[in-house]
């Protein structure tokens, strides 16, 4: 034995890590959500992890969580001692649309399917390494609505193929809520936005303290504001709500002209998606439309989609004005939760189709040619690592979950065999024209 010190190998704190037949899942979910942005014309690309500090650290309240980068052996060079690890695919994406302006096609419609990093305390749904999956539209000095509609429709469908528990995309225009605040007389609108956000967290008793302890209202403005948070439906209905409410704000007309658009666009859309006034986005770069999707038995366990219009956020790296809206997808807390409950199935320990069996040494390259065969007919194909006991090759398949073994001729003359692992069922096969049976 070598005196080498041993390191006890543990988990790493909000960074999930999966077996192999978790992570098959996982990336057969990719693959779904990947398929469901390009059916919309949305293309990929892909950022560098870090991005400039200067930038990161721009964006407010996420920016004390950003996880710079250094070496442990400092030799005097800071080349990389104002980057950071991206917080989110955002921003990057900003950086990314200003930097290529001049090679982009407008509207540009891009998806971005990537791991952040973030430097707070894990807990139930969040965690410090996390894969989102984002699509933006960006365009030259004005976004369409109609983008404003298209994607919680895309998220909806992708979500709609996945087996999840009951959700609900929840849908708000921030003009209609700074409309409604400043209509009421409050000072400052984004601290009553802020606030109202926590609603989901600590009820209307904490909202309406911070409101009037600490964001200036009385307390009848902070019951309208109440009042308007608990406004939600499924229809347009919710629009002559607010109505009713008495509030007069041009933004908050246009706000919820907006809004009516939105709803009656996905109005053919049954379930799953509802507008709901109490939804705020605390983010200050959203503007206008705002979406943030939560389990319907668990909504304190986080939101699973979110995101909105904002009206400039490249505009620290170019002069122009580029406004956008784009919504994300949280895989890994969707993912998570599934596993933990054990909820997830149909994961594999590995890809292989089939594993070819090696008779003997001496037919080693009988085997070889069967497994290139066959891989090259489309079937993910393992030829056997050496020549074992059969039995012990069989089982190796058994372990794996390998659906079918392949047993070339053991002796001159004999035929190919293939075992499906499921049915017990050995019979001749040609590698040639073999079909995988249908499942019954």
């Amino acid at each position: 034995m070598s005196d080498q010190r041993v390191i006890r190998p543990t988990p790493i704190s909000g960074f999930p890590e999966w077996l192999p037949e978790t992570r098959s899942v996982e990336q057969r979910w990719l693959d779904h959500i990947r398929a469901g942005f390009e059916r919309y014309g949305f293309a990929s690309v892909e950022t560098p992890s870090v991005e400039n500090l200067d930038v990161l650290m721009a964006k407010g309240e996420t920016s004390k969580e950003v996880y710079t980068l250094h070496r442990v052996h400092d030799d005097g060079d800071d080349s990389e001692a104002r980057l950071g690890l991206h917080f989110d695919l955002t921003v990057p994406f900003a950086r990314y649309v200003a930097q290529h302006f001049n090679d982009l096609v407008f509207p540009f419609k891009r998806y971005q399917m990537q791991r952040v990093w973030r430097g707070e305390r894990p807990q139930e749904g969040r965690y410090r390494e996390f894969t989102q999956c984002d699509i933006d539209v960006i365009n030259v000095d004005s976004v369409p609505l109609h983008f404003d509609a298209e994607l919680p429709r895309i998220a909806h469908e992708v979500l709609s193929g996945l087996d999840l528990p009951a959700w609900t995309i929840n849908i708000n225009n921030r003009k209609v809520l700074q409309g409604c605040y400043e209509g009421i007389g409050a000072a400052d609108p984004m601290a009553v936005i802020r606030a109202v956000d926590k609603l989901h967290k600590i009820g209307d008793d904490g909202v309406r303290l911070i409101l009037t302890e600490e964001a200036g209202l009385t307390s009848a403005q902070a019951d309208t504001c109440l009042e308007l948070a608990r406004i939600s439906g499924a229809d347009r209905s919710v629009v002559d709500a607010v109505g009713k409410l008495g509030i007069r704000s041009e933004l908050l007309s246009e706000g919820l002209e907006e809004l009516g658009f939105v709803l009656d666009s996905l109005a053919d859309i049954e379930g799953g998606v509802r507008a709901d006034l109490s939804i705020a986005r605390g983010l200050d770069y959203y503007t206008g439309t705002v979406y943030e999707a939560a389990f319907d038995d668990d909504p304190g366990y986080g939101s699973i989609v979110a995101g909105g219009r904002y009206d400039d956020l490249a505009g620290q790296f170019i002069r122009r004005r580029l406004p956008g809206v784009g919504i994300s997808i949280g895989l890994t807390r969707i993912f998570a939760k599934l596993v933990a409950e054990g909820r997830l199935s149909g994961g594999r320990t590995c890809p292989t189709d089939v594993l070819v069996v090696v008779p003997s040494d001496e037919r080693r390259g009988e085997a070889l040619r069967t497994g290139a065969l066959l891989r090259g007919r489309g079937f993910n194909t393992e030829v056997f690592h050496q020549a074992s006991k059969v039995g012990k090759q069989v089982q190796y398949a058994s372990k794996k979950g390998i659906p079918f073994v392949w047993f070339p001729p053991f002796g001159d003359g004999k035929p190919h065999e293939v075992k499906d692992m499921g049915t017990g069922e050995q019979y001749a096969a040609d590698p040639g024209t073999w079909e995988r049976p249908a499942a019954g």
